[in-house]
């Protein structure tokens, strides 16, 4: 089982690459910015990603081994009115 402060983490670096940011822009939910960078580079050096998506695409893996769990990921509070305040309009 992998440990909340680790999952909260690995939440971040895939948020950051996710969506293109700087480490810097990472949201505190996450951790220090340096942290986040720090494990990103250090795993990426061991080569835990790389294992990572060959479990996951493994032909004989078990159902709890192809999830990444998201539910860490949090809307930001005027995303729901983001389209009325620029003028953009559903039609």
């Amino acid at each position: 089982m992998i440990s909340m402060r680790l999952r909260r983490v690995l939440s971040g670096i895939i948020f950051v690459n996710r969506n293109g940011l700087r480490w810097r822009d990472a949201p505190r939910e996450y951790g220090p910015h340096k942290t986040l960078y720090n494990r990103w580079k250090r795993w990426g050096e061991m080569g835990v990603f790389a294992r990572m998506m060959e479990g996951l695409s493994a032909q004989r893996a078990e159902p709890q081994t192809i999830m990444i769990d998201a539910t860490y990921l949090k809307a930001h509070r005027t995303a729901s009115s983001l389209g009325v305040k620029k003028g953009i309009s559903a039609a």
